[in-house]
C-alpha cells in the first residue's frame, strides 16, 4: 500500500482556517504596519449558497446563503486571496496581505511565529473554555437509569 504525498497546500489551509476566524481587530493588533501591496480585487462582500447533507451522507440541499467578504493583493511577486465570514473588509483585506506574504519564505517564520501562532492560541483557549461550560451543563442519563 502507498501512503498518499504530502499535501503541498496544508500550510496555507491552516493559516488561512485561523486568519478566518480571527477578526480584523485582532489581526491588526499582532500586524500594525502592512506592506506596501497592490489591490487586485478591493474587498467586496457578496452572498454564497451554504449546502447541507440530511445526516452527514444523504442527498445535498441548499441551506440557504451567507454573506461573506472577499479580496486578493499582490504583495511583490505574490498573489493573496482571502474569504472570510461577514461584512469586515478590513479583515478581508488582512487576511489576504497576510497570505501573500506567508508565501514567501523569508517571511514565513516570522510571521507564524508573531501572528498566526498568538491567533491560533487565543482561538484554540476560546474554544476549549466553550467545552468546558458546555460541559459543566451535560447531564448523565445513566445514572437516572441505576437508580430505579
Amino acid at each position: 500500500m502507498t501512503s498518499a504525498p504530502p499535501d503541498p497546500n496544508a500550510e496555507r489551509r491552516h493559516w488561512m482556517a485561523v486568519l478566518a476566524r480571527a477578526s480584523g481587530e485582532e489581526i491588526a493588533a499582532l500586524m500594525p504596519k502592512l506592506p506596501a501591496h497592490e489591490r487586485l480585487r478591493a474587498p467586496e462582500t457578496g452572498l454564497v449558497m451554504v449546502r447541507g447533507r440530511a445526516g452527514g451522507d444523504g442527498n445535498a440541499f441548499n441551506l440557504g446563503e451567507m454573506t461573506v467578504t472577499r479580496c486578493a493583493v499582490r504583495l511583490g511577486e505574490t498573489v493573496g486571496h482571502a474569504y472570510v465570514a461577514g461584512r469586515d473588509k478590513r479583515q478581508a483585506e488582512l487576511a489576504a496581505v497576510l497570505d501573500a506574504a506567508l508565501q514567501d519564505p523569508a517571511r514565513r517564520d516570522a510571521l507564524m511565529a508573531s501572528v498566526i501562532a498568538p491567533l491560533e492560541t487565543r482561538q484554540n483557549a476560546a474554544r476549549e473554555a466553550d467545552a468546558r461550560r458546555a460541559a459543566a451543563t451535560k447531564v448523565e442519563f445513566l445514572a437516572m437509569q441505576t437508580t430505579r
